[in-house]
Formats: structure tokens, sequence, C-alpha cells
């Protein structure tokens, strides 16, 4: 919806953030590490992060880094809408998002436009708990977890992509990463991740809405 576009332009940046940082904790979970990230002005980013000191084969490590950034916007839009069923748990959940953007503020995000977006939306945030609006927090927190549900469509074309130029430079996209260090094709991959990303969406959905 294009006369939307400036109103929905910060959520497209908390999108990036939700995949950079999927790269980086996942690098973090197979034993490597998690230099920073950094968020641009047209909503792209990157994460810098280095696997070799894994405790896991170095090619297995590098695919599980690959996916964690084209899962975690599924995983966190999954983990927001269910626990927007109470409002202990979407409390809880709005609370840990609050404390895990400000970390990120201090340990990793190191450009201009990550910094400005992310300190708004953790000041907003917090504001938001000092009303302790039972509804507020419940429809935050769902309102959140549907921006990540939007921020995993908005990379469909990127999960189908081999690869692309930047700065000059050919680099491979996630999925060709993911091929390359297992097996299979990137387009493979890119419907792997729909799938699991469909799927744990569908679980999300039919636990907030069981009775």
């Amino acid at each position: 919806m294009p006369y939307l576009g400036i109103i929905q332009y910060p959520f497209h940046l908390l999108g990036t953030w939700f995949h950079e940082m999927g790269h980086g904790l996942t690098a973090l979970l197979v034993g490597g590490h998690f230099q920073h990230l950094e968020i641009y002005e047209n909503g792209g980013g990157v994460a810098y992060s280095s696997v070799s000191n894994s405790y896991m084969p170095i090619s297995i490590a590098r695919a599980c880094t690959a996916a964690g950034g084209l899962l975690g916007p599924a995983i966190v839009g999954a983990i927001l809408i269910a626990s927007a069923k109470s409002h202990k748990s979407s409390m809880l959940a709005l609370r840990i998002l609050i404390g895990v953007i400000i970390i990120s503020l201090i340990i990793w995000i190191r450009s201009f436009w990550g910094i400005a977006v992310m300190s708004v939306f953790a000041a907003l945030l917090f504001i938001i708990t000092l009303f302790k609006s039972r509804r507020l927090e419940v429809i935050t927190i769902m309102f959140l977890g549907l921006q990540s549900v939007l921020s995993t469509y908005l990379q469909l074309n990127y999960l189908f992509t081999k690869q692309f130029e930047k700065d000059g430079a050919i680099q491979i996209s996630d999925t060709q990463a993911i091929a390359e260090n297992t097996v299979g094709t990137y387009w493979m991959w890119a419907v792997f991740i729909i799938i699991i990303s469909v799927y744990l969406l569908w679980k999300s959905f039919r636990f907030y809405f069981r009775k």
C-alpha cells in the first residue's frame, strides 16, 4: 500500500532488526561470535558474525546462521502472537522484547539508522508499560507479532534470490549460503523456509484463537 509507506517504514526497519538479530544470535547459539549489526536507510542490513570456533562442523554452523536470519521474523512473530493470548504472557513478552532491544543497542547495533529507529521503539514500548493497561499491552504485542509476519512476507523475493550485487561485489543470498554448506539448491531451501514459517504462524494463530 504505497500511500502508507511512510507509516510502514519504521516497521520495515524493525523487520530488518529481527532478521539480522536472527543471524547474530544463531551464530552465538552454535558457538560462534556476533560482532555487530548494521541497519541502513533503504531498509537493508547486515550482521557481522563468525562461526570459526563453533562446536559443530563449520559448514553446518554457517548454514544454521544463514537460516537463523530467515526464520527469525517468523519465530519472533509466532512467539509474540501466542503470548498475546493472556495479559501475563503479553506483559512478560513486551518486557523481554524491550530488554533485547536495549541489549542490542548497547552491544551490537553500529549504524545511525539502526540506533535511531530501535531507540525510538525501545522508548515507545517502555512508555506503553508505564500505562499499566492490560488491553494496550496485549494489542501492542499482537501488533508487533503481525509486523513480524509482514516482514516474513516482504523477504519472499530475497528467499528466491541466488546472488546479488552490493558495493560493486557479488554476494550470495542466505538461501544460497545454506545450499552451499549443505545440500540442494537455493530455491529448494527457500520453499523449505516458507513451509516452516507458515507452520509456525499457523500454530501461533491456532493457539491464540483456541478457547
